[in-house]
């Protein structure tokens, strides 16, 4: 499916991949990346491919959610939080595979209209459409 990039930005690994070095290219952000004990490395206090999925699909997802309540006319409660949990692990059909939760919280939104809300989210947010055919993403929503 085509897209019309309005935005785009870019960045380059470097040393081992996940035990190396990402930045940006326009230089706003550099990370040092490390592999989580999880997965057989050090751990520490680095980042890794997750964790910034998990920062962005949160963000993301809260920033969609202000399209989406345009469009269902729902409104987006003040306080309202995104949390993303992100996971790795090998396939049953071999390689690695992510897993993906959203937690929402829409405070004193109706359970109906904070449920149409989310549902209404993935079908605009490009996170969920970019993994929608590879990853089913759990979600909870709190009222």
């Amino acid at each position: 499916m085509p897209v019309d990039a309005k935005y785009q930005t870019q960045a380059t690994a470097s040393g081992g991949g996940r035990d190396g070095k990402t930045a940006l290219a326009d230089g706003t952000m550099a990370l040092q990346l490390t592999v989580p004990k999880e997965l057989g490395g050090p751990g520490g206090d680095g980042a890794n491919p997750e964790k910034l999925f998990a920062l962005g699909y949160s963000a993301c997802f809260l920033g969609a959610m202000r399209v989406a309540s345009a469009q269902t006319k729902i409104k987006v409660p003040d306080g309202s939080t995104v949390t993303a949990t992100i996971g790795i692990g090998p396939r049953s059909e071999g390689g690695f595979g992510i897993t993906a939760a959203l937690d929402v919280t829409l405070p004193s939104l109706p359970e109906a209209e904070a449920h149409k809300l989310v549902e209404a989210t993935h079908g605009i947010c490009p996170y969920s459409n970019a993994i929608k055919a590879s990853v089913d993403v759990k979600t909870t929503t709190h009222a």
